[in-house]
């Protein structure tokens, strides 16, 4: 059956929203199975929840549909949103770089899971630190705060690392699951400290390149800026636009284990694929081995933990929304504070990726009932491919 493709101009208020979508390889009586994921989107827009979206969905390895929404940007002048636009991934960067650099070199036995941070980092000692393993890290276990203290107007990557290696715990290690970013500038610093390398520069070399991923990086030139999803106002009132919305990440440079990659649709489908085929044992250039994904996307919290959490994924928090109502447990993903996430099923070799800039521009965006609500919608429209 070849591919059609369709285009609608909605108006709402003043400005235009851009839609379109493609569904390939389907049988006549299920052209019409996305209908409901695409109102949803249409919605969501309408309603002030985000100004645009690029989203995919796919089934069995293949795409099966893409969408693209509403305005890639509402001021200071309104653009169409495209397939192509660049999003800031903001938290899908811990997953999709610093949790795999980790088990790269885990892999090349650099690296043991239960082995405390200050092993690798000295520095990181005192007030309990010295208990917190490398996996309660990557679970959110390891009992440190969510966040460095952005009250005071401090900036640089060596006092963010002094900030780190001198902040106290909340909770002893291992006892309660908070989302922490802390973690994951941490597990930045140990990847860059084995492997002499910027987190950049590894990424780049171990993970960008073998993926064959053409748009996916930190930091993007100046040259990009226009086909870049802005974010919102900074405290200054300068509009944000391939400048990383985290302040954290931003404080630090734009670089950071947990946040600052910026990635496009094309690329987040590559990847998403090649995880997944690498996970069954397939043929995949996902630089992992097969057994070590699997590892990462079940549960790694400490035992007789209710939040359940892989190395780096969410399986089943409270943050697993974007699972929907009928995607199995087994299931895993993550979410980005920008409007970003990425929902995978091994059960059925399917994914769903939704990249909005749901912070553009006053901040006021939420697209949690949007991931949840396309989650469950195209879990039923899967069962009739």
């Amino acid at each position: 059956m070849p591919s059609s493709f369709s285009r609608r101009i909605l108006l709402t208020g003043a400005a235009s929203l851009f839609y379109s979508s493609t569904k390939k390889s389907m049988a006549s009586d299920t052209q019409n199975n996305f209908t409901q994921v695409e109102r949803i989107f249409q919605d969501a827009i309408k309603n002030g929840k985000t100004p645009g979206a690029v989203a995919a969905i796919a089934h069995k390895g293949q795409v099966v549909w893409k969408g693209v929404f509403g305005q890639r940007a509402l001021v200071p002048h309104p653009e169409a949103m495209t397939w192509d636009t660049l999003f800031d991934m903001a938290s899908l960067t811990k997953v999709l770089i610093t949790a795999p650099a980790i088990m790269q070199l885990y892999e090349r036995g650099l690296v043991q899971l239960d082995v405390p941070v200050c092993h690798y980092l000295p520095k990181f000692s005192g007030q309990g630190k010295q208990e917190i393993t490398v996996r309660q890290l990557l679970t959110h276990y390891s009992g440190l705060p969510p966040d460095l203290d952005l009250s005071t107007p401090w900036i640089g990557r060596n006092t963010a690392i002094q900030m780190v290696f001198s902040c106290t715990p909340i909770h002893p290690a291992g006892k309660q699951f908070v989302y922490s970013d802390i973690n994951f500038i941490l597990l930045g610093l140990i990847v860059e400290k084995l492997s002499d390398l910027t987190l950049q520069d590894y990424a780049t070399q171990n993970i960008f390149k073998p993926l064959g991923l053409k748009r996916t990086f930190f930091t993007p030139a100046p040259t990009l800026s226009s086909t870049i999803a802005p974010t919102q106002y900074d405290e200054k009132g300068n509009l944000l636009r391939g400048i990383v919305h985290d302040p954290t990440t931003r404080r630090m440079g734009g670089i950071a284990g947990h946040a600052g990659l910026f990635s496009c649709a094309d690329d987040m489908t590559r990847y998403a694929i090649a995880l997944l085929n690498k996970r069954a044992g397939c043929s995949s250039p996902f630089p992992l081995k097969a057994e070590t994904l699997v590892m990462m996307s079940s549960p790694q919290q400490p035992a007789g933990k209710t939040d359940q959490r892989g190395l780096g994924w969410d399986i089943a928090t409270h943050y697993s929304t974007p699972r929907g109502d009928y995607f199995p447990i087994g299931s895993f993903g993550h979410t980005g504070f920008t409007g970003t996430s990425l929902w995978l099923v091994p059960q059925t070799d399917s994914f769903v990726l939704i990249l909005t800039n749901r912070v553009h521009p006053y901040g006021k965006g939420n697209v949690i009932a949007l991931r949840h609500d396309v989650a469950s919608a195209a879990a039923l429209a899967l069962e009739h491919l």
